[in-house]
């Protein structure tokens, strides 16, 4: 709409609708046009639009928008920074209708030249083209990982299988996957090779393809398949060979032979701990099996420490309707009790994110105050009254101490001006991080994965600093965020500094996210003890009360 200049007003509206739907308790799935028009914000046009999307999947409008926009505009709306008011200049005055085409323009300094775009804005832009081609074709984990306990149920009704198991990265669980690898066990892959050419929503590459290797591709979701053949007989050998990293497999171990030669010479094996115990070792989890530190920490036996989605006892950074959350903190609160946790953690926006419904001095007080209530009403489970402080471009946090102080803990963010360098990045964060009332260093880069690259920061810097001020540094759980990065982990511990596996919830469902916040937390071989949120309630009390009587 706002491609197409259409009447403000209207374009208003749209959006007060959408932001009706997404922060109100309101469900519009199964409602007539009647019952529509009676949730505020929805008029009868709305409503019509609404209705004719979940009954034919479609619009009249929004086929009339699609008619007069170029396909490849909307590719072009999709890339960081450019809004429709921008990509429709590009449209008019450059005839830009495709990403190829906006590459070209920018390549060729056309961009630049273009009244409101600029240099930096051009070079901007290259960078986000640069980065989106970079990551075609590559998935979240999280994304595809329902999509491919599907596949192998699929797979092991075919005829003559006998195993079948994912290897490779995704069974390493990295938070960024090309291609997913499986090994099948069978004493007669040509049929089962034939059987696969006749499943449903995968497609094979014969010219890649061998006798024992079936390449190809998976449509929906569309990503690349690798799949490996062995027999039965050998199938516990090869799962461990197709999973390790290259690091993992050539690590030497006895007589400094690398492990993949000590698992080569070896006979059948029974079950993977059998093949570990031979290279004088205990049982390494897949998720571990990259090459870097996991077989210092299985000769001193501290696997077994392993993080698990059991050992967290709450939840903390999670947003209601106070700010940009789709969901009351009652009902944020009551589902996170029901979930087993003896807490949760409320941090929603501060004042500066205005955008995100920040939390004005007054709407902080009014929610402790319900905070309060709550808590009298569901003990003995407790709700820490916290916020999520924007850190300001100069490291400042964005209340005065007087509210500061008001809060339980404080996650200390980035939210604005992200297109700093390394230096400018790194300074921000720490004087937040000397900040006596920032608790928690939520997001620490700013990333989404496959969408955003994080801002380039001294990890080294930022972690040695939390270590000094006592400040915990968030794992953010969210699919697209899993920041801090896995690799970084072993050098927190090392430093002293506790890790908190944060789902940054705007919605009960988000509380699912933990899973992911667990995974890449055990990658980086994070411990029930260097996890913040593994304290129980009282010990959280007692941590949190001592700190801020440290610093009152």
């Amino acid at each position: 709409m706002e491609l197409h200049d259409e009447n403000i007003f209207k374009i208003r509206s749209y959006q007060s609708a959408v932001n009706t739907i997404d922060r109100g308790d309101v469900s519009i799935e199964g409602k007539n046009l009647q019952e529509l028009q009676e949730i505020n914000g929805i008029g009868k046009s709305i409503a019509e639009v609404i209705h004719a999307l979940e009954t034919t999947g479609t619009s009249p409008y929004m086929e009339e928008l699609l008619a007069k926009t170029p396909i490849g505009i909307l590719e072009v709306l999709e890339i960081k920074g450019l809004g429709p008011k921008k990509v429709k200049v590009l449209w008019e005055e450059l005839n830009i209708t495709s990403i190829h085409e906006l590459m070209e323009a920018c390549q060729s300094g056309q961009v630049a030249k273009t009244k409101g775009f600029g240099e930096k804005t051009q070079e901007s832009i290259i960078q986000s083209l640069e980065f989106r081609a970079s990551n075609q074709g590559k998935w979240l984990y999280a994304d595809i990982e329902d999509a491919m306990i599907r596949f192998q149920e699929k797979v092991k009704s075919v005829k003559g299988v006998e195993a079948v198991t994912p290897v490779g990265e995704f069974a390493r669980k990295l938070e960024i996957i090309e291609s997913v690898e499986w090994l099948i066990a069978t004493t007669d892959h040509t049929a089962v090779i034939s059987d696969f050419s006749s499943m449903e929503n995968i497609e094979q590459n014969k010219k890649s393809s061998s006798p024992f290797k079936w390449r190809g591709k998976m449509l929906d979701p569309e990503i690349a398949l690798l799949i490996h053949f062995t027999q039965p007989t050998e199938f516990i050998k090869e799962k461990i060979i197709r999973t390790g990293s290259k690091a993992h497999l050539l690590y030497p171990l006895m007589d400094h032979k690398p492990f993949i030669e000590l698992l080569r010479e070896g006979e059948d094996f029974y079950n993977e701990e059998e093949a570990y115990r031979k290279a004088g070792l205990p049982w390494i989890p897949e998720e571990l099996r990259e090459g870097y530190f996991e077989f210092e920490w299985a000769k001193e036996n501290k696997i077994q420490n392993l993080l698990e989605e059991k050992d967290l006892k709450g939840i903390l950074h999670n947003h209601s309707t106070y700010s940009d959350g789709k969901h009351s903190l009652r009902q944020m609160a009551e589902y996170c009790k029901e979930l087993g946790y003896e807490y949760l953690g409320i941090s929603d926006h501060s004042r500066t994110a205005s955008y995100a419904g920040g939390l004005e001095i007054e709407k902080v007080q009014l929610q402790q105050k319900e905070i309060d209530e709550l808590n009298k009403e569901l003990a003995p489970f407790k709700i820490f009254k916290g916020i999520e402080s924007d850190i300001l471009l100069d490291g400042s946090l964005d209340y005065p101490d007087e509210v500061l102080k008001s809060f339980d803990f404080i996650v200390s963010s980035i939210h604005s001006s992200l297109g700093m360098d390394r230096k400018k990045a790194t300074a921000r964060l720490l004087k937040a991080i000397e900040n006596p009332y920032t608790t928690i260093l939520g997001h620490p880069t700013g990333r989404l994965l496959l969408r955003r690259e994080g801002y380039p920061i001294d990890h080294k810097a930022i972690i040695d600093a939390c270590a000094k001020f006592n400040v915990i540094i968030e794992i953010n759980a969210n699919p697209w965020r899993l920041d801090l990065d896995w690799r970084w982990i072993q050098y927190a511990m090392e430093k002293g500094v506790r890790l908190s596996i944060n789902p940054d919830a705007h919605e009960m469902e988000g509380y699912a996210d933990m899973r992911y916040g667990v995974l890449v937390g055990r990658k980086g071989g994070l411990t029930t003890d260097m996890t913040f949120n593994a304290l129980s309630l009282a010990e959280m009390e007692d941590y949190l009360m001592n700190r801020k009587n440290k610093f009152s």
